[in-house]
């Protein structure tokens, strides 16, 4: 195995855990939220190095405050937003007769 296929394969496989962990994210917030916080509890013990720590602060999960205004949208209680803009409202199609031609 050449050294460039070896890195094409190494480039690939992170893109691939990279979007794994996006979808994670988007369809089940709580379970990372989880996973976040235990890697953020084990980065942050005691004797950890600098980067240990900084990088388990980055990690810790955002935490929800209990309101409507903090946009975690996990309980439903908020509702669908109506619409804000008129590029946002909906017309109905209104179609017309063409205009007679003279001559023909």
């Amino acid at each position: 195995m050449s050294t460039g296929l070896l890195i094409q394969y190494v480039v690939v496989g992170l893109i691939v855990v990279a979007a794994v962990l996006v979808a994670l994210r988007k369809l089940a917030p709580q379970v990372t939220s989880r996973w976040l916080a235990a890697a953020s509890i084990r980065l942050g013990r005691p004797g950890r190095s600098r980067l240990a720590h900084a990088l388990a602060r980055r990690l810790q999960p955002k935490q929800a405050t209990g309101s409507c205004a903090d946009g975690c949208s996990t309980c439903g209680a908020c509702g669908p937003k109506p619409p804000t803009a008129v590029r946002d409202a909906v017309y109905p199609l209104q179609f017309s007769p063409r205009p007679k031609q003279h001559g023909r």
